[in-house]
């Protein structure tokens, strides 16, 4: 599959801004009771039905991979990034972290027992969802749980020039509406078990929506 030009724009952002931002990213320990709740929810989901493996898409520097981990789940993360796998393979030297693309996973079908997608997914333009969410079923074992977070709007573009630090970057957000979100999932065959929307605060100025989802048996 000859590489989509949106990808190559994030992966050469992300490279920029890694330290920045692993620097400046939360940590899951300190974040707000909803977003913790909703990650205990999920690994509590993926112990109980024991389907296998958990992967971080998109995990960056392996901070909430390595969350998942200490709340009791066999988690490894994956990025399109290869100096962020180079970060969070030297601070959780005993996880596994690889380089890739959630538009085309190198994981088997039926495979994993659940699936983090953690502000991961805004990048990919609104057309290629549906390719994305597919990866995501197919990977997905019968019975299988997703947790997909990340900020959502009105159809809103955002294409930033500097980030993290005045880094330059040169990705685009595209952040949809939630009940768009969720058909889409559940065109992929995802059904939608719980969502959560959680309006800006002090600390966040965007809306987030949680969904959690799972791949029926």
């Amino acid at each position: 599959m000859t590489e989509l030009s949106y990808l190559a724009a994030v992966r050469e952002s992300y490279d920029t801004v890694a330290t920045s931002y692993a620097e400046r990213v939360e940590d899951p320990a300190e974040l707000d009771p909803l977003s913790r709740g909703m990650l205990a929810a999920f690994a509590e989901l993926v112990r109980t039905a024991r389907r296998g493996p958990v992967a971080d898409l998109g995990c960056g520097p392996g901070k909430v991979t390595a969350h998942l981990a200490g709340l009791g789940v066999s988690a490894f993360g994956i990025d399109v990034s290869p100096k962020m796998v180079e970060l969070a393979r030297k601070a959780y030297p005993d996880l596994r972290f690889a380089v890739g693309s959630m538009t085309a996973l190198e994981i088997g079908n039926d495979e994993l027992g659940g699936i983090l997608a953690y502000y991961s997914t805004h990048h990919t333009p609104p057309e290629l969802l549906p390719v994305v969410f597919a990866e995501f079923h197919r990977a997905l074992a019968p019975g299988g749980h997703l947790l997909l977070v990340g900020y959502v709007g009105d159809d809103e573009l955002v294409r930033p020039t500097r980030a993290y630090g005045g880094h330059p970057v040169s990705y685009a957000s595209h952040l949809l509406p939630p009940d768009r979100l969720a058909g889409l999932l559940d065109q992929a065959g995802l059904a939608v078990t719980a969502r959560l929307v959680q309006a800006p605060d002090e600390g966040v100025k965007r809306t987030v929506a949680s969904f959690l989802a799972r791949k029926p048996e």
